[in-house]
């Protein structure tokens, strides 16, 4: 056994010298060196510190357009609202996909490119809070991505907050497909989930509706909620280009009342986010007790 573990190394010594000599018989006659991961297309190799480390690549973070620079085109949610709930059901790829292709699908399927040239499937991640773990819910993640192709986020962030807050303060579901729909027919109960959260708004109705979360009223429930959002972002997005855009969801009391002491600056700056806060932190049984001896 021992010596078949020294021919082995021998073995992988001569391939290794082997490289190494092939490497350097290319360095020697010109041959163009490995670029390495950092070089893409279209760039040049990228140099090499006295550390050892590579410098920073020429044209590293360079892109085709300028950021944020896409036309954004005004669109009728009437017609998008119906796509995104269709968009839902297509291929399982659920509300992130078809919140974003009822927004710049529809644009590429009247405006052609470069909108048609998206892969769509990509949003197809926000399923389920993204890849099934319950965190933001894929549509708003589909209609804030659809955002951020048009407008930095000095514009953007004011359109994602009413986005957002209108979430976290609507009665869903709205939308009905009538005849159209693909999970259940008719009415189905509301509930306000108070947070952007899948793993909040989809247990708050379940509690609410007595539906499970695997069943199909729960799933036309979402689809349906695709539908909603879309419809409110292209809203959103509508008034942006008329100039007309407006916050008209403020911060709810608990966001206010906490950030007293826990914002930036103030006796215990421990806040990030500005989610309503008593879903996660009411002091209930059912959730963590902040409140317990708390000032």
């Amino acid at each position: 056994m021992e010596r078949m573990n020294r021919r082995s190394a021998l073995k992988t010594l001569g391939a290794l010298g082997c490289a190494t000599g092939c490497l350097a018989g290319g360095l020697m006659t010109g041959a163009a060196p490995f670029a390495g991961p950092l070089a893409g297309p279209g760039e040049a190799r990228a140099a090499t510190g006295a550390a050892g480390t590579p410098a920073a690549t020429a044209g590293r973070f360079a892109q085709q357009d300028a950021p944020f620079s896409w036309k954004p085109h005004v669109l009728d949610a009437r017609l998008c609202a119906p796509v995104a709930y269709d968009g839902y059901w297509h291929q399982g790829y659920g509300c992130g996909y078809g919140v974003f292709y009822a927004i710049v699908g529809m644009m590429g399927e009247q405006h052609g490119a470069p909108y048609n040239q998206f892969p769509f499937s990509m949003l197809e991640v926000g399923k389920s809070g993204i890849s099934d773990w319950g965190t933001i819910c894929g549509a708003l993640l589909g209609a804030a991505s659809a955002f951020a192709l048009f407008w930095g986020r000095k514009d953007r962030d004011p359109m994602v907050a009413e986005l957002f807050r209108w979430y976290e303060q609507t009665a869903f579901p709205m939308h009905d497909p009538g005849a159209a729909f693909k999970g259940v027919a008719g009415a189905l109960p509301t509930s306000v989930s108070h947070s952007p959260l899948c793993h909040v708004s989809v247990g708050r109705w379940c509690q609410a509706s007595g539906f499970a979360e695997k069943s199909t009223e729960r799933g036309e429930r979402c689809a349906r909620i695709t539908a909603d959002v879309a419809a409110r972002a292209i809203a959103i997005m509508n008034a942006r280009q008329a100039g007309t855009f407006a916050v008209a969801h403020g911060d709810p009391a608990s966001v206010t009342y906490c950030g007293e002491c826990h914002n930036p600056g103030k006796q215990s700056p421990l806040l990030k986010g500005k989610m309503d806060c008593t879903p996660c932190h009411s002091g209930s049984p059912h959730t963590a007790d902040k409140f317990r001896n708390h000032p």
